[in-house]
């Protein structure tokens, strides 16, 4: 499949379905993998400091290899043969992680390897899908089709749904040894549907001077704080992707508990993803973002101090459906708009390395940090300060786009 002139993707919706498989694939395996596998490190006696840093190989990953894929796609011209590339070697490295813990007695260096050779080809996946997907529904006039890309993102968030929930009763059931031949078997859905894709071949991009032109393009105060402000949101998150589970076991939450207060909130992100369309264009997204940013601190101070009642859990893991569907979907759009054509991959790229990369390594090993120090509380009352932090951003990004008259 190739561009039409204006460097879109032709918008097809028999040619759009594979990306919402794609989606449905990976965020089921990150709905069984992400909120389990402290619990599973836990099962086989890691303390609570190497679960911290474990649960973080992902985020340090997120660093540095979007880009690293990002840059592999431009000198290819061929972006779906990566993501193949990188489901595969994702697969292979989980098998190999797998058999590790089988034959052997897991020691922390060789699980931190193990993570990293199966994090750093899922790297590819989702950032190159999402710039695809993101320039198909683009608008001539630099719109964004938000119900379109929330009607296709939100078999991503079923996906999720359905192993975070699944997963629950199952470890009640079997206990937490099921977990990495499960693991393997999500994956392997991962690598069919990358198979599933078009095979898209773009015009190359890459030039010496690329980096020199982005670096460049970024000197914008705009741009800073938009990035600014996606960091300190997505910190405050990793108190719930990182710590949430550890938090309500050790508060004496079951499993199947734990799964149905994560299913919850993706649940809620399922509906809001969906019927988003109507009333999302009602404000500018930097207004979602400064209304997101508010409710995150909310969230996360509910967390801490109401997780001894269940009521106020539920109210906590309603709220997703704002501080992450309705975020993340701001977020496309607002990309789509900033970023001309050629660049939208690397924006993506940029996106996933300073969303869900540094701000990760960060949320894990300060949150391990203050966890034993202080105790798990202490990492929840930190978010609700960052979520506040991200709202002090927006707030200025919102300022400098209304200061230069122009669209938000």
């Amino acid at each position: 499949m190739t561009r039409d002139s204006s460097g879109r993707l032709p918008v097809q919706t028999a040619s759009l379905v594979p990306f919402a498989v794609v989606s449905a694939a990976y965020f089921a395996h990150i709905g069984f993998f992400n909120p389990y596998l402290p619990l599973w490190l836990k099962s086989i006696g890691q303390p609570l400091w190497a679960i911290g840093v474990l649960t973080a190989v992902q985020s340090i990953t997120r660093v540095f290899m979007p880009y690293v894929w990002g840059w592999l796609g431009d000198v290819t011209g061929r972006p779906v043969f990566c993501m193949r590339i990188g489901a595969v070697a994702a697969l292979s490295g989980c098998v190999g992680l797998w058999a590790y813990s089988v034959i052997a007695t897991p020691t922390f260096i060789g699980l931190f390897v193990g993570l990293l050779c199966l994090f750093m080809p899922t790297s590819a996946i989702i950032p190159t899908s999402e710039a695809l997907l993101t320039r198909a529904l683009s608008r001539g006039d630099g719109g964004f089709d938000a119900g379109a890309y929330g009607r296709l993102r939100v078999w991503g968030s079923v996906g999720f749904l359905a192993t975070v929930l699944g997963a629950g009763f199952l470890f009640d059931w079997l206990d937490m040894r099921a977990f990495m031949p499960v693991a393997a078997l999500t994956l392997a859905a991962v690598v069919v549907s990358v198979f599933l894709l078009p095979n898209i071949e773009e015009k190359r991009s890459w030039s010496p001077d690329s980096l020199d032109s982005m670096l460049s393009f970024l000197n914008d105060p705009k741009l800073l704080w938009f990035f600014a402000s996606v960091f300190f949101h997505v910190l405050s998150h990793m108190g719930v992707y990182l710590f949430l589970s550890l938090w309500l076991d050790a508060n004496g939450y079951g499993k199947s508990a734990i799964g149905a207060l994560w299913a919850l909130g993706v649940g809620v992100e399922i509906l809001v993803l969906y019927y988003q369309g109507p009333w999302l264009s009602r404000l500018s997204w930097t207004v979602w973002f400064m209304i997101c940013a508010a409710v995150c601190a909310f969230r996360m101070g509910a967390i801490a101090v109401g997780v001894g009642s269940v009521l106020v859990l539920v109210i906590a893991q309603a709220l997703h459906g704002l501080t992450f569907a309705t975020h993340h979907t701001a977020v496309m759009a607002y990309i789509t708009h900033a970023f001309p054509a050629r660049m939208t991959g690397r924006g993506q790229a940029l996106y996933a390395v300073i969303g869900y990369g540094i701000s990760g390594v960060v949320g894990g090993f300060a949150g391990a940090a203050m966890s034993e120090r202080w105790g798990l509380v202490s990492v929840f009352v930190a978010c609700a300060g960052t979520s506040l932090i991200a709202l002090l951003c927006a707030w200025r990004l919102h300022g400098a786009v209304i200061g230069r008259g122009a669209s938000a």
